[in-house]
């Protein structure tokens, strides 16, 4: 105990001959740092966190301190002398040039909508067609912005067939087939149909208990044999596979210059403008009514197509929700809302407004 005793007061002894023989320099640098550690200290629960003042009073004092001080300080002296270094590269650091100025919002969804709708450009053709536009940027600076919007690179040949379908739709025909059960006899009854892909114009072929493939090719017949009349003529017609539609029925449209378009297998969305003529008879004609029989189909039929022909706006890419019999050019003036009258259609089941004679 005695021995412990007279090496702890030997100890600081020499602890005051050491702090005899330093400067006040040292000495105010000392103080300065145990303050600034204290007050971390102070700050920290349970484990002190340290910010960029922290870190650059520290690693300005310790140069000052003592060598033999440095190694007792909260912080590693390779810390410090990191810290030191880092501050020194900071002083020294040459400043960044000005970059280019950061394009505009509007000019960025430009870029995007330039390269979606045009699947075939690349970086340079997009480049080219925003200067002839007055608008330069980058190449680099466009890649970015694709890249950011996951739009892919371009392709060779853009075979969408959204985009077969708004390049060819002035020529282009769609058939198919539904069907509707009789209310009382519960017989099931096919119509064959055929609609034009731009104007959305519907041509109801036939009505039989029993499709066969010879009944679909003479219908064939007989739309392509009024086509020719009309002096219409139309690159495309789009079916699906039933079995129904054969060579023979191919052939008769093939003998007028028609291609025959087969969708896909299990794609009805290859054939969308029949798919979506067929849920349109069903939700506002045939699934409000009991069909009794196939007469009674034809006329309600014959009646409901008059109207979708005729009566019927269409929301479709550049129909501006006109019926396909509406002329293109042809403004309505607007009539007194007091002089319009209602026309009803199978019994009140569809109803068509027209100003008073």
């Amino acid at each position: 105990m005695a021995v412990r005793l007279m090496y702890q007061l030997l100890i600081q002894v020499f602890s005051w001959l050491a702090l005899l023989a330093q400067s006040s320099a040292s000495k105010d640098a000392e103080i300065l740092v145990l303050r600034h550690e204290v007050a971390m200290l102070r700050r920290g629960n349970p484990r002190p966190r340290f910010d960029w003042t922290d870190r650059a009073v520290l690693a300005a004092l310790a140069r000052i301190l003592p060598k033999i001080l440095r190694a007792h300080r909260i912080v590693a002296p390779a810390t410090l002398l990191r810290w030191h270094r880092r501050l020194l590269t900071a002083k020294w650091r040459q400043p960044r040039p000005p970059g280019r100025s950061p394009i505009s919002d509007e000019l960025a969804a430009l870029i995007i909508r330039l390269a979606r709708e045009n699947r075939t450009w690349g970086v340079v053709r997009v480049q080219g067609e925003l200067r002839r536009l007055g608008h330069r940027v980058g190449a680099s600076t466009i890649r970015r912005i694709l890249r950011s919007h996951r739009i892919p690179p371009p392709r060779q040949h853009d075979d969408a067939w959204r985009t077969f379908l708004r390049a060819h739709a002035g020529t282009i025909l769609a058939t198919d087939f539904f069907h509707v059960d009789c209310a009382v006899t519960l017989q099931r009854l096919y119509v064959a149909f055929v609609i034009e892909a731009k104007s959305r114009r519907v041509h109801l072929l036939g009505i039989t208990a029993h499709p066969t493939a010879a009944w679909a090719t003479q219908l064939a017949r007989q739309f392509t044999a009024d086509l020719e009349d009309s002096g219409r003529r139309f690159t495309h017609l789009i079916r699906d596979r039933d079995s129904r539609f054969t060579d023979a029925f191919d052939a008769v449209f093939t003998s007028i210059g028609t291609e025959i378009m087969k969708t896909a297998p299990q794609a009805p969305r290859m054939n969308a403008f029949a798919e979506r003529w067929v849920k349109s008879v069903r939700v506002e004609c045939t699934d409000r009514m009991l069909i009794a029989g196939e007469r009674h189909l034809r006329i309600v039929l014959d009646t409901y197509v008059q109207h979708y022909n005729r009566g019927r706006s269409h929301q479709g890419d550049g129909l501006g929700l006109r019926a396909p019999d509406d002329g293109n050019n042809v403004i309505a003036f607007p009539a007194p809302t007091d002089s319009i009258r209602r026309r009803t259609i199978l019994g009140g089941l569809i109803n068509e407004y027209e100003p008073a004679a």
